[in-house]
């Protein structure tokens, strides 16, 4: 992606940006040039690097709007600006509705809703005074078009999330466009949590049409494409990169119908 979109002077901000899918897009825009910050509550085991270069690690808590807005400040006062920013910080433990009562419930709302909208209010308030304006990027999931038992609580936040960015791309255009990254499955350091040995990424790969899960790598590309000038007149779009998505349960047995009478 590097040698096609250059970045270089861009500053970039990904939220929640030390592992998993979040350095992933880190090191992609680190690939395409750009000056790259990213945050989170705890600083990571180890610096995010690509290209040579590395991302630069700042802490704050994007639950608190006071911290977000100094923390932004601090980002417009020793870079100069603020070009992109990322907001891939959330995620959801696996708790079944009437497992976790209303307040645990409400807690993953807030942190994959309510954060991305304290971050990007930060964040406007740099990018609307700037010559070039800005780009938002909302990192969603498609667990937020389909159903999603055991995260619902998460899969409603990024419905909700889709939604915000769509109203902000009308509310802040021309200076500021934003725009949704839908992932579907990705494999990361902590997938195994989730379907198992290699055996079991590797069944659940053959179930997306592409046949794989996809990597942190694609979903950073995506994200680069959005934030450069090649997509200056894409805002309040969602881009789905989910490797076509899941097959319909319903093709299964029709296959298994369609052997049945041939046999």
């Amino acid at each position: 992606m590097a040698a096609i979109i250059d970045l270089s002077g861009r500053v970039t901000v990904v939220t929640g940006g030390t592992r998993g899918v979040g350095a992933g897009i880190a090191r992609a825009f680190l690939q395409a040039g750009a000056e790259v910050v990213t945050c989170a509550r705890r600083p990571p085991d180890r610096p995010v690097r690509a290209a040579g270069r590395t991302a630069r690690f700042l802490p704050v808590d994007l639950r608190d709007a006071g911290a977000a807005d100094a923390f932004f400040d601090r980002v417009r006062h020793e870079y100069g600006r603020l070009d992109a920013l990322v907001n891939n910080a959330g995620g959801a433990p696996f708790r079944m509705l009437g497992e976790g009562g209303a307040a645990r419930h409400a807690r993953v709302v807030a942190l994959n809703l309510l954060v991305p909208l304290t971050a990007s209010l930060a964040a406007y308030e740099v990018m609307r005074g700037q010559d070039r304006g800005g780009t938002i990027l909302m990192i969603g999931s498609v667990s937020g078009t389909r159903p999603s038992p055991g995260t619902a609580a998460y899969g409603a936040a990024k419905a909700g999330l889709d939604h915000l960015a769509r109203s902000m791309a009308v509310e802040w255009a021309p200076r500021v466009r934003v725009n949704t990254v839908v992932p579907g499955m990705v494999r990361t350091e902590l997938s195994h949590l989730h379907y198992g040995d290699e055996d079991g990424i590797a069944a659940v790969g053959r179930t997306v049409p592409l046949g794989r899960l996809a990597a942190p790598a694609d979903i950073g590309d995506a994200c680069v494409f959005l934030a450069s000038d090649r997509a200056a007149y894409i805002s309040g779009a969602s881009l789905h990169v989910h490797g076509g998505g899941e097959r319909p349960a319903f093709l299964d047995a029709t296959d298994v119908n369609q052997q049945a009478a041939a046999e």
